[in-house]
């Protein structure tokens, strides 16, 4: 889809004509493209969104002003100079439109495209909007700033009324502290009208202004007043709003995104907000537009997909398709990865491998049993698990478990991608049959709208993958994908099952179009009202559909008695101006639940690597390659396997006697290089995982204080004994260098000579392969013995030498002092130097 978003910035600002009365300046969008790109655009507008009339039907794109009796009836609180000024404006601006308008009509008939894509153009190619401000910018809480004026005046035209009639009406349905609060008046002059819009994904999101109105609500949500420092004469003589320049904090995203429907959702908000920002604090309107063009082009292309090519999926709906060049899908069988097309629905995943004859039969793997599950998985060539880049999906224990790799050459996300999509539809039916009506429940038809249920909840689970989808096109995704798809986190997420019911609540609760008695099959009619949940809509959720366990928790009687909302306007189930709907309320929640766990986490993974015993720890897991070497050596030494000892004998000795020891530590390094720009490939590729390369220790078991200071004390003794055998060692060195003991030392000396006379007249092969040959040989039968007697024998001279003496000095204060004193002399001399420079 071809979107026309902004070159240059989007200044918002006031033309002052009154003290009360001002007309609103407000630049919409940039540069106009062509007239070509212009039609293309309008012709390739997904099937979901409305049609161009809609421009009007929304107040895009049109001069919006008052009617002339409405300016008569106000005719009183307007200077004769001001509404001069302010007609002569209107008038000159309607002129310039009519005659844009009509022009296309006389254009050369060769331009078989003509548009009106130039009819707002100035002399500095902007699209202005002429609004006039009727809402009165002083209210009690303070001044409105400029981003809540635009928005509230733009918002209560597009719901055919003006500012100051929506105050009015606002008024009269709240309490005075509410309809005095500028961020209630904003979100009701937004909720009404996203209210009349039930659609998957709300149509007017195709409109750049209305992704800029939307953005400027935001900032208006988040700083509903101007600052204390900006007086009323500023904004109303040289205000300018720039849209670029501008930043939405996480809170004023939360509240205003999700209730477009489509865009986000309550208890996944937070995670796409720190997806969209990066780690960061704000995003800004560049990411905003980006992602919502990468959702809409989500949506367009799934209008695209054919459901000829594989007659299966017919009364399915595709999600998501998993083939290409640059990014193929292996399915994995005795050891050999297939290339092949796969497709996910809504129900079920597709696979159609492709032979070398062309395209086989499709196979499908339902999704939506009980049975059905999905992890993650290695894979490689001959039962290697080298390549950490698929994933095993089964229908049931009898079944065989699809393995399909995901390779992309462009990254190592996209096994966790499409993990999570398939998890996020294996979790949808597990929803569907934990919180909703049971499959042929008559119930169903006594609650209006609860037939809708089924569908509803499909609903969440499809926008959520789109969702997930235009985060993985931008390339702004979480280390964990599954966190951005509602169903999945909740699963895993603290009281993520108090969100469950919620959702539940909202999927198939609904007004009553019978009476209770009529459902209710209880003989004890005092239970009947309080044994149901109510929506704050009013909206009733049975309570025979209340088979999960959760619903019997206290946390779950806890939240929905306090489910009433006394001061709130409710617009609708999704929709509630000044205070919060169920799901979010218990959305927040489990977000609340979920930094505190993250943070109790953060905490003892910090202290995994405190302490000794963890740094002991530590260090084993990093010389675990050498010690795996060296088991395996001193294996091939006791020839535990004598085919492998000969085989490795013969290798040597043949290295040896055929001269090729000089090319031993070359093609050494050679095959180091070749194994790390193999891994270097691999891991680019992304089928060694995220995880590879990870050092990964246990943590010590759990234990109070008194038992970890005797750890600590017991493992200082350890390094000391330690220290001190090695102290030892050096210091009997020390004794046999310096003649510290004249026997030994001439023994080790003619030791020694004998051993360099050797060196010189027998050749280095010889020797080496004689040590080689010795080595492999202590372990043997008949030269054990001997070998034993011989390490007693070296073990006895050992201990019979006298390490060298060790004289302790006590300590000196004096030295301690003087030297402390010299260096604050010399320090003192510097500073000096430094300031007479």
């Amino acid at each position: 889809m071809q979107s026309n978003f902004p070159k240059s910035l989007i200044p918002f600002s006031l033309i002052p004509k009154h003290q009360h009365q001002a007309l609103c300046k407000i630049v919409s969008c940039a540069n106009n493209s062509s007239s070509s790109s212009s039609s293309s655009s309008s012709s390739s507008s997904p099937s979901y969104s409305s049609s161009s009339s809609s421009e009007n039907k929304h107040g895009f794109k049109q001069l919006l002003g008052h009617s002339l009796g409405d300016i008569k009836s106000r005719i009183n609180d307007f200077d004769g100079s001001s509404v001069q000024d302010a007609l002569n404006i209107w008038v000159s601006k309607t002129s310039n439109f009519i005659n844009e308008v009509a022009s296309p009509l006389v254009k050369n008939v060769h331009d078989k495209n003509p548009t009106m894509g130039n009819a707002y153009e100035l002399t500095d190619n902007e699209e202005f909007f002429m609004t006039e401000q009727t809402i009165d910018g002083r209210t009690p809480g303070g001044d409105l700033s400029l981003a809540a004026i635009v928005s509230i005046e733009q918002f209560s035209r597009m719901n055919g009324l003006t500012g100051k009639k929506m105050q009015r009406i606002f008024k009269a349905l709240v309490p005075s502290h509410v309809s005095n609060d500028a961020r209630s008046l904003v979100e009701y002059c937004c909720f009404r009208f996203l209210s009349r819009d039930s659609s998957e994904i709300h149509p007017s999101l195709k409109e750049p202004a209305f992704q800029r109105l939307v953005f400027v609500t935001m900032l208006a949500w988040e700083h509903p007043y101007t600052n204390e420092k900006e007086s009323r004469g500023t904004i109303g003589e040289k205000a300018s709003f720039q849209v670029h320049f501008s930043l939405v904090g996480e809170e004023a995203f939360v509240r205003i995104a999700p209730a477009i429907s489509g865009l986000a959702d309550w208890p996944t908000v937070h995670n796409l907000f720190k997806a969209l920002s990066g780690g960061q604090k704000s995003i800004s309107f560049q990411v905003w537009s980006k992602y919502i063009d990468e959702l809409l082009k989500v949506y367009e292309g799934r209008q695209s997909y054919h459901v000829k090519e594989i007659p299966q999926i017919s009364g399915e709906r595709i999600l998501c398709l998993g083939s290409s060049r640059k990014r193929p899908v292996l399915k994995w069988e005795n050891n050999i990865g297939w290339p092949g097309k796969l497709t996910l629905t809504d129900k079920a995943l597709y696979y159609e491998a492709i032979g070398l004859k062309g395209k086989e039969d499709v196979i499908r793997m339902d999704l939506t049993k009980t049975t059905s599950w999905v992890e993650k998985t290695r894979v490689g060539p001959f039962g290697s698990n080298l390549f950490d880049s698929a994933i095993s999906v089964t229908s049931s224990p009898e079944s065989k478990p699809w393995v399909l790799e995901f390779v992309d050459f462009g990254g190592e996300m996209r096994r966790d991608v499409w993990y999570a999509f398939i998890k996020e539809v294996i979790s949808l039916y597990q929803f569907i049959r934990d919180f909703g009506p049971e499959e042929g429940d008559q119930s169903v038809k006594h609650i209006y709208g609860a037939h809708k249920g089924y569908s509803r909840a499909v609903t969440y689970a499809i926008n959520g993958i789109a969702r997930l989808q235009a985060l993985q096109f931008s390339k702004k995704l979480l280390e964990e994908p599954t966190k951005l798809v509602q169903f999945s986190y909740l699963q895993n997420a603290p009281y993520g099952e108090m969100v469950c019911q919620t959702l539940a609540v909202n999927c198939w609760g609904g007004q009553l179009i019978t009476r209770f008695k009529e459902i209710e099959f209880d003989d004890v009619r005092s239970e009947v009202y309080s044994s149901h949940v109510y929506d704050i809509d009013g909206g009733v959720y049975l309570r025979k559909w209340m088979r999960h366990s959760s619903w019997n928790s206290s946390v779950s009687d806890a939240f929905w008695k306090n489910t009433s909302v006394k001061q709130a306007l409710v617009l609708s189930k999704n929709l509630v101006v000044s205070d919060k709907m169920l799901v979010e309320k218990a959305a927040l929640m489990c977000r609340q639940k979920y930094a505190e766990v993250e943070k109790t986490q953060a905490t003892i993974d910090a202290a995994m690597i405190e302490g000794i015993p963890s740094n002991i720890d530590l260090f084993k897991e990093l010389v675990l390659p050498l010690t795996v070497i060296a088991k395996n050596f001193g294996k091939l030494r006791r020839w535990e396997k004598p085919h492998m000892t000969a085989s490795f004998l013969a290798f040597v000795y043949a290295l040896i006697y055929r001269n090729l020891l000089s090319y031993v530590f070359p093609v050494t390094l050679m095959v180091l290089a070749t194994s790390m720009l193999v891994l270097k490939g691999l891991k680019a590729q992304g089928r060694l995982g995220r995880t590879f390369g990870k050092v990964t220790i246990r943590d010590q078991p759990p234990s109070n204080t008194i038992e970890k200071i005797i750890a600590v004390k017991e493992a200082m003794r350890d390094v000391e004994k330690y220290m001190q055998n090695i102290n030892v060692s050096l210091l009997k060195v020390r004794t046999i260098l310096l003649a510290g003991q004249p026997q030994i030392t001439t023994e080790v000396a003619m030791v020694l000579l004998f051993g360099s006379a050797i060196l010189l007249t027998v050749p280095f092969k010889y020797v080496l392969s004689f040590l080689i040959l010795d080595l492999f040989t202590q372990e043997l039968k008949f030269r054990k013995e001997m070998v034993m007697k011989m390490i007693s024998f070296l073990k006895a001279r050992w201990d019979t030498v006298p390490a060298s003496t060790v004289s302790v000095l006590p300590f000196d204060s004096t030295k301690t002092v003087a030297e402390s004193e010299k260096k604050e002399t010399k320090d003192s001399t510097k500073l000096e130097r430094t300031r007479n420079k």
